[in-house]
């Protein structure tokens, strides 16, 4: 599979809009699965080549990550990674809410406690991903990774000449990416 995403030429690769400017392309091949079964019949591979974020960790000698995925549906190739990627989007909001705030266990098995149960988590879950996008001004970030950083904070408030100092831990390591989101959070206007 590798060396088949390889051999795809250069010229065939056509740049996306992705959070990094050029750093994803997108091209399309085509791939037999299981090709030495009589019945075999091709489909389309369409692959996504993403190359390294700060951080992340690739094979030796690795120029790109690539993420392909098989289909037999017609159309263009761009509308169908697009629209396998805002997929994936889905399925990444649906894991956080069963096992970021708890949605695979539900408390009862009456329907109208079930159904309280998933209005307050979906409800946490939207401030969970509002914090983030307005505050943090990230577009994905877990529910568990905000309730780890941020949320469960321990911090101690005081009062002095009338007014509220909140005492961080010195070195917390997202104290200021707390403060720019405080900030930020802070500035929204007030609802009328």
């Amino acid at each position: 599979m590798r060396n088949l995403i390889e051999d795809i030429p250069e010229a065939d690769w056509t740049p996306i809009p992705y959070w990094m400017e050029g750093a994803a392309d997108v091209a399309e091949t085509t791939y037999t699965p299981f090709g030495g079964e009589p019945d075999a019949a091709s489909a389309r591979l369409i692959v996504r080549r993403v190359r390294p974020t700060p951080g992340s960790q690739l094979a030796l000698f690795a120029s790109y990550s690539y993420h392909g995925f098989i289909t037999d549906r017609q159309g263009d190739t761009l509308q169908l990674e697009a629209d396998h990627r805002r997929h994936a989007e889905i399925e990444n909001a649906i894991r956080d809410l069963k096992y970021g705030v708890g949605l695979n266990h539900l408390p009862s098995g009456r329907f109208a406690a079930n159904a309280a149960w998933m209005a307050v988590q979906v409800l946490a879950h939207n401030i969970a991903r509002w914090t983030a996008r307005i505050g943090l001004a990230e577009q994905v970030v877990t529910t568990k990774t905000l309730r780890r950083r941020f949320f469960s904070l321990v911090g101690r408030l005081t009062r002095s000449a009338r007014r509220l100092t909140l005492h961080l831990p010195q070195d917390w390591p997202w104290g200021t990416q707390f403060g720019e989101a405080l900030r930020r959070l802070r500035s929204l206007p007030h609802p009328v």
